[in-house]
């Protein structure tokens, strides 16, 4: 939880803001942890209902309506403007959670909405070990290492450096190309509109 609350946001609210449909639009997310982004949404005048499974994470959460839920099973009955997966949910291991976490994402979307998504882009995985100072200057993130243990399928360790303190994470990834992420989105029922950073890091889909 400390680990979290240290995070800054990068520029996933900017990134949010530029490709949302309208000032003020709703906004689904899934997976908003403490908060790290929601906060910046709501303060840009987005109404923001946030979803995550853990209650500690969601009482950190402020201005945003908060719903207790896994994602995978959510089923809210409502549409949003926008669904947000961020956080490079998309890539988890387990082929069966990402298709019930897009399944969640087209049962939310608007007709007229959009989803937008985090994801491992072309090339993530091609200079490792590397690191990037946080945005806030205050710690450093580092992927320290990264061994793909079957066709696909990645187990990595990440850490994070703060002068006080240091977190390690062991996860593991299935690395879409953007070839297969498109091809995860169709079977879901949504088509890529566009990649919306230089990178493919971020992409915009539709309901197909």
């Amino acid at each position: 939880m400390e680990l979290y609350t240290r995070l800054p946001a990068g520029d996933e609210p900017d990134v949010v803001a530029r490709a949302a449909p309208r000032p003020g639009a709703s906004i689904l997310e899934l997976g908003c942890g403490v908060g790290r982004v929601t906060h910046p949404l709501v303060e840009r005048g987005f109404v923001v209902t946030a979803v995550d499974e853990s209650p500690e994470m969601l009482e950190r959460v402020r201005g945003a309506r908060t719903v207790l839920s896994s994602i995978e099973d959510l089923a809210l009955g409502e549409r949003f403007d926008v669904v947000l997966l961020a956080s490079f949910l998309v890539n988890t291991g387990d082929l069966g959670v990402r298709a019930a976490l897009l399944a969640t994402c087209l049962r939310h979307v608007a007709a007229d909405g959009v989803v937008l998504v985090q994801r491992e882009g072309e090339g993530f995985y091609d200079v490792i070990p590397r690191e990037q100072v946080m945005r806030d200057g205050v710690g450093r993130m580092a992927i320290t290492s990264s061994e793909e243990i079957e066709p696909g399928l990645r187990a990595n360790q990440v850490d994070y450096v703060f002068p006080d303190a240091h977190w390690t994470q062991f996860f593991r990834t299935r690395h879409l190309p953007d070839a297969a992420f498109e091809h995860a989105l169709a079977e879901a029922g949504l088509e890529l509109d566009a990649y919306l950073t230089p990178d493919h890091v971020w992409a915009r889909a539709l309901p197909s």
